[in-house]
């Protein structure tokens, strides 16, 4: 059975992607599912048990000291208010300056200072151009709170009044808060204090905001420079293995930091003192991130609590601090990454890449990594780099995966020459190998030893077979990874039918693709298996012609597992992106047309068209012996 064992590791392979498939995706979705029920059921009973707005009745997380004689960072509002009101009824409830760019629309909070409205005008919820824009940033009060803040906190033991989440600040002249336009923003605690807030916009998603305080009293005065970003309420994420969505950072010298929300709801709290960091927080496609300049000395901490009866969680920063002289002004400059990761924004590190984006020309710790281009990196990165280039030239990324494939063919093709050429020899030699088996059918061992020495007589490489295989692999998982993370391939659109490539394809042979009007995807226990596009079932049929290329097995159990290959891959690969089931489809047609060539070239038997008969042809049924 050697010539087999091609046949036996192609077989474990796609085990491995079954099984590996259903551990960390399909397993993730039902337990992600199962809490999102529990978490809804809970929210709904929370709800019921809180105070209705106006009683009085919330409160803040506790936060302890970052340091001995240090204060804390506020660890969110004075009073959070349980989320009861609409969005739009918050945003409506206090002053605000307008922030529009081409990329962000929203408002600066004078009540606060904070930012926390804000949308990305170029993003929609859906394909439909009409759709809403994501919502990105709310304020307190609405139902998923989710904001920047910065300020002062004065020194332990002291009693200097700074504006904090209820202060209202006065806007300085008047304006809209865009690109070249920046807002400048005052308040006066009255004590001999006086606070201004100037924050610019750049024509992506970066917010710079510098701090100044003038002391005008009689004595010196020292406050601590603070920014955090706080979030109530758990956000929904995906829950899939190969995607980190919650807390991040890269803590100088200590390198990546992670932390889900499950996790640092458990610890309560991690903090580091370091220089040249960063910290957010980070979903699928969209982020926020702290980023204080990268030679200042930062006490960084991701923490969770609980307020108005919903857990929080918070990414902060503390300065060293200010002495302020009277007569004299202190200042601290604080910067906000708040959209999307776009990879020529964000930036990528990787050789003879072109785009730094904000981690190149902020000199910043590795900003890169708040695109999770997981552990295999250096295949996920020139993936990426390679559809995006082709991207440009062609205008379609689908065009681009086509490309990719070609060239990957033509990367790894001295290799598949060989594996194929192998095959070729293999079958050319199938008489002798039948003979040596009836010669030697009761003596196993010397079967072994004369097909051996048959193969070293033919230069034949057995398990040069698995070679097509173990070489597509690693360039599926790459492609699935890019599809899955990358911003650029989010409702990226193909032709006909396929909207967008990094979702499944929205057809369904099973309603006659719309003509049936019921949904089977409801139906119990079978109801999941239910939904297959038409380029699932183009990439099924491309992989059994390419089953069919070679004779089947003498063993009728391989023959079994390899008739039925094609239709578990069809099936399973349904839900995967379009994107990766256009890329296999084109792979397979590009490896049945590559080795019947190689094939024909050797002198083998090209076997597709005969078996293709041999399969549909209809047995004759025998008659009963009379």
């Amino acid at each position: 059975m050697i010539e087999h064992k091609n046949t036996i590791i192609a077989i474990v392979l796609s085990l491995i992607v079954v099984v590996g498939w259903q551990y960390f995706i399909g397993y993730p979705q039902m337990e992600k599912q199962r809490r999102d029920a529990q978490v809804k059921q809970q929210q709904q009973e929370q709800v019921q048990a809180q105070p209705q707005p106006g009683s009085g009745q919330a409160g803040a997380p506790a936060t302890p000291a970052p340091a001995s004689g240090a204060p804390s960072v506020p660890g969110g509002p004075a009073a959070v208010q349980p989320a009861a009101h609409t969005r739009e009824a918050v945003i409506a409830s206090t002053p605000r300056i307008a922030i529009s760019t081409p990329r962000l629309g929203g408002s600066v909070n004078l009540k606060g200072g904070r930012i926390d409205n804000l949308t990305l005008e170029q993003y929609r919820e859906t394909v439909e151009p009409n759709s809403p824009a994501i919502v990105l940033l709310s304020p307190s009060g609405a139902p998923e709170a989710y904001y920047a803040e910065f300020g002062w906190v004065p020194a332990a033991g002291t009693t200097q009044k700074v504006p904090g989440p209820d202060s209202l600040w006065t806007q300085e002249g008047s304006g809209t808060l865009g690109i070249d336009h920046p807002v400048t923003l005052t308040f006066d605690n009255g004590e001999g204090l006086i606070f201004r807030r100037a924050i610019a916009v750049d024509d992506h998603y970066l917010f710079t905001i510098r701090d100044e305080v003038q002391n005008k009293g009689s004595a010196p005065v020292t406050l601590f420079p603070y920014a955090l970003i706080s979030r109530h309420g758990t956000p929904k994420t995906l829950g899939y293995y190969i995607l980190h969505e919650g807390l991040i950072g890269v803590m100088g010298n200590d390198g990546e930091q992670e932390e889900t929300y499950k996790k640092i709801a458990d610890k309560k709290e991690v903090h580091w003192d370091v220089t040249d960091a960063w910290l957010g927080f980070t979903d699928k496609y969209w982020a926020t991130a702290l980023l204080p300049n990268t030679d200042a000395k930062v006490h960084a901490r991701f923490s969770a609590g609980e307020a108005g009866g919903q857990p929080t969680y918070q990414t902060d920063y503390l300065l060293d601090p200010v002495t302020v002289a009277p007569g004299a002004s202190g200042v601290a400059d604080a910067r906000l990454f708040a959209g999307a990761k776009e990879v020529s924004v964000v930036g990528v590190n990787f050789p003879f890449a072109s785009a730094g984006g904000y981690n190149q020309a902020l000199h910043l710790n590795h900003f890169d990594l708040l695109i999770d281009w997981g552990w295999f990196y250096f295949l996920t990165k020139p993936m990426f780099l390679a559809l995006d280039f082709f991207f440009h030239l062609v205008g379609n990324f689908g065009i681009a995966i086509l490309i990719v494939t070609v060239l990957v063919k033509l990367l790894f093709f001295p290799l598949a020459n060989k594996s194929y050429a192998s095959m070729a020899k293999m079958k050319a030699v199938q008489p002798e190998m039948m003979m040596i088996r009836e010669r030697f059918a009761d003596d196993k061992m010397k079967q072994q030893q004369a097909m051996m020495e048959l193969y070293r007589k033919e230069k034949i490489n057995p398990i040069a077979g698995c070679l097509p295989i173990a070489i597509q692999i690693p360039v599926f998982f790459s492609l699935y990874k890019v599809l899955f993370i990358t911003i650029e391939m989010r409702h990226a659109p193909f032709y006909g039918w396929i909207h967008d490539l990094s979702a499944q394809d929205p057809t369904n042979i099973f309603t006659v693709f719309g003509l049936i009007p019921f949904d089977p995807t409801v139906l119990p226990l079978v109801g999941s298996f239910l939904h297959l596009g038409l380029w699932p079932a183009i990439m099924g049929v491309t992989m059994w012609m390419q089953m069919k290329l070679n004779p089947p097995p003498p063993d009728p159990t391989q023959q079994m597992i390899f008739n039925w290959m094609p239709l578990i891959f069809t099936f399973m690969l349904a839900s995967f992106p379009a994107g990766l089931v256009i890329y296999w489809a084109w792979n397979n047609t590009l490896s049945v047309l590559q080795q019947s060539a190689i094939m024909h070239r050797h002198g083998a038997k090209i076997e597709l068209w005969g078996n293709l008969k041999r399969t549909f042809a209809k047995a004759k049924p025998k008659l009963p012996a009379e």
